[in-house]
């Protein structure tokens, strides 16, 4: 196995940056419809939030702490900040002319505008000053920033103006900041259909409403970005747990500032004050920290709202909608989904395979049918007042034992699972928090149905969340079956997770922390034997990133020996390909499109004997080492060609499909003049049952590419 050379690895930090970028890419890109691009610039918004949030932010604590070590590629952390910092520049450029100089007037020209309010109309004057008087002016604190009046607090994410006065009586200059409420629509409608003003806008507007009696000589926008990762130490106690993590997601409003924004044109005098303030804010606590980053920006801000835009139900500029289908065995009405589970293993592929009519449906049967004694559920991220969640609640008051097993630490989550917990207690669900030190992100469903014949299990594994919202944006793969083993194994799980079990064998589960690294270990060097005795060799795997430098330098040993490898990653990628002696048999590719590829699944050929294997992890270190994860086989062989077809149809993609050459640029697959090969096109068509037209506007949810 190769040593830890530096030139074998591609920075974990910039690889994602290249992922945003990819999503940034697919807003510039004509074939799509206008506001499907917006969609895709919007996401690319929030995207970078987070990455700033948790990734840049650590990278800054590192600094201030002292930590020299640099990444696997060799980079230290100072490194690392300046090479983001250079390339985001690149990027946010590349999104100003976008939106500015592309977008936003081709969206005007089928009438979707931004209006100034220098553009109205008397009477559409008088419809905003009524909506001011109404609505805003009521919600907004002027906070005054002089001696008896400290700098005031700016939290996450918010939008400001900072607002330059002059007092007439005295001729002194004032600051104020205005927060520009988040309970209100940032896009405020006037009367024209599909024409807006930024609410930001309207009260620039009248802020001489805000401060009668001062001459306002100006104003601009700005927006704070804080480090936002919690910092869990390890409890044993579940009620610790959750008022720990109460206590952090509160403390988290109060973090340093990584990030400030500001619009175009900001006076520099207003930009070093907000600079040299919000350097104050720094908590006491922390050492010296580097200078807070600061981004001039183009007349808007907090772009990721553009997604309200984005989502307008204008037909020609949409992506077609679409009616997922209801799984082959599942179609007929009269049949229980019990009974089709005891005859076959159902494999969905959402969301071409409905959500509702294959999990939902699971949940739901079970919750009614008096011959189900139990119902265990994982839960990481879901959408309230989904029919899951209805369904777990009811099957609680009609006295069966459900547990849910909560994810506190489900990032950005955390305040929404807390409240989701206290929820399913307050109906009789038992609900847990996991293992002390793992976060658990295993998507597993196990049901305990009373039956002639004795006690029996049925399953659900998947690779993606329990959520009805995303399962219509995201790809992820499911698995219903009434296997013995994987129902034992699920049995086991929960009892480790729950209880005091230390399980760390299963039969058919490999299971995160104790087996997974191991067990990839062994199947990546069982491929590297097959070819050095001179069977062909292949391994196919298709995850969301690949980090770990073990798994790295396994798969360039494994190529080195001849194995004929394929990675599907979507978002961070360490490994280069092509390597001349290292890695020439390995290929990468990265799908970005309509959906937001997200399912794990792994193929490999062994000797003819084929397997595969899906399930909640990535290759990454946390995924090994302080994650409870599960990937289980898929044993029915008579499922495998509809997994080949996916691999197959992903590796041919010439529309969606980005190849990653040794020198960690992707580059864009093109049809040129042949037939084009998109991904997400064929699947929707024929790979998973036909999808329909007439879906309406909410059947179709908003794709996360973070």
């Amino acid at each position: 196995m190769p040593g830890p050379d530096s030139s074998l690895f591609i920075n974990r930090e910039l690889s994602w940056l290249e992922f945003n970028a990819r999503v940034l890419h697919e807003a510039t890109d004509e074939r799509h419809p206008l506001l499907e691009r917006l969609k895709f610039l919007a996401i690319f918004s929030t995207n970078l939030d987070e990455f700033y949030m948790v990734r840049v932010a650590g990278l800054r604590r590192q600094i201030a702490a002292g930590v020299a070590s640099p990444a696997p590629d060799g980079m230290s952390p100072q490194d690392q900040l300046a090479a983001i910092h250079a390339r985001v520049t690149e990027l946010l450029e590349i999104q100003r002319v976008c939106l500015h100089e592309d977008l936003l007037p081709k969206l005007a020209e089928h009438g979707v505008r931004f209006v100034k309010v220098g553009d109205l109309t008397p009477g559409e004057l008088t419809t905003i000053d009524e909506f001011f008087e109404s609505q805003v002016f009521p919600v907004l604190t002027p906070l005054a920033v002089d001696p008896s009046h400290p700098f005031p607090y700016i939290s996450n994410l918010s939008l400001s103006l900072a607002v330059r006065l002059r007092d007439p009586a005295t001729g002194t200059e004032e600051f104020a900041r205005v927060k520009v409420p988040k309970s209100l629509p940032r896009w405020v409608s006037f009367g024209r259909p599909n024409q807006f003003i930024a609410l930001e806008r309207v009260i620039a507007a009248n802020l001489a409403a805000l401060f009668p009696g001062m001459e306002v000589l100006g104003c601009s926008t700005f927006r704070v970005t804080r480090y936002s990762d919690l910092e869990i130490a390890n409890s044993d106690d579940s009620d610790d747990l959750l008022a720990l993590i109460e206590e952090q997601v509160f403390r988290r409003r109060f973090a340093e500032v990584v990030r400030v924004e500001v619009e175009s044109g900001t006076p520099e005098a207003l930009q070093v004050l907000l600079l040299d303030e919000l350097r104050e804010d720094q908590p006491a606590e922390l050492p010296p920290l580097p200078a807070i980053e600061l981004v001039e920006l183009g007349p808007l801000l907090d772009l990721g709202d553009l997604m309200t835009i984005a989502l307008l139900e204008i037909a020609e500029l949409r992506d077609p909608l679409y009616a997922p289908a209801v799984p082959r065995e599942l179609k007929d009405p009269s049949r229980s989904i019990f009974d089709v589970m005891r005859e076959c293993d159902v494999l969905v592929h959402h969301p071409f395979d409905s959500f509702s009519a294959s999990v939902e449906q699971f949940i739901t049967e079970a919750s009614t049918d008096e011959n189900v004694l139990a119902i265990k559920m994982t839960l990481y991220r879901t959408s309230g007042g989904t029919a899951i969640v209805r369904a777990l609640t009811e099957a609680a008051e009609l006295g069966k034992q459900v547990v849910v097993l909560i994810e506190l630490q489900a990032r950005f989550d955390e305040a929404n699972n807390i409240t989701f917990a206290r929820t399913l207690e307050g109906f009789g669900v038992h609900v847990a928090y996991g293992l002390a030190g793992l976060k658990t992100h295993t998507k597993t469903a196990l049901v305990v149905r009373r039956e002639g014949d004795g006690i029996r299990r049925y399953a659900h594994v998947g690779s993606g969340n329990y959520n009805s919202r995303t399962a219509r944006t995201y790809t992820d793969i499911g698995l219903l079956t009434s296997d013995p083993a994987i129902g034992a194994d699920l049995t086991d799980l929960f009892n480790a997770l729950t209880g005091f079990s230390r399980q760390t064998s299963y039969r058919e589960l490999i299971v995160a922390p104790a087996e997974l690294r191991p067990r990839f270990l062994r199947l990546i060097e069982r491929e590297a034997a097959h070819a050095r005795g001179g069977t062909a060799a292949r391994i196919i795997a298709k995850m969301n990133a690949l980090v770990d430098a073990e798994m790295i330098s396994a798969l360039y040993v494994a190529s080195q020996a001849g194995v004929e490898i394929d990675l599907i990653v979507r978002g961070i990628c360490c490994l280069r390909p092509g390597v001349a002696g290292v890695s020439d048999n390995i290929r990468v590719i990265s799908i970005v499109g309509r959906f937001l590829e997200h399912s794990r699944l792994f193929y490999f050929r062994n000797g003819g004997g084929e397997e595969f294997y899906f399930g909640s992890a990535d290759w990454m270190p946390r995924n090994f080492d302080r994650r409870v994860e599960s990937v289980v086989p898929i044993k029915d062989r008579a499922l495998h060609p509809r997994l080949h077809s996916l691999l197959e149809t992903c590796l041919a993609d010439n529309r969606q499909a980005w190849d990653l050459g040794a020198d960690g640029k992707y580059t864009q697959r093109s049809p040129g003049n042949g037939e084009v090969h998109a991904t997400h096109e064929i699947l929707l068509r024929d790979s998973w049952g036909m999808a329909g037209v007439g879906a309406s506007a909410s059947e179709e949810g908003v794709v996360a590419a973070g």
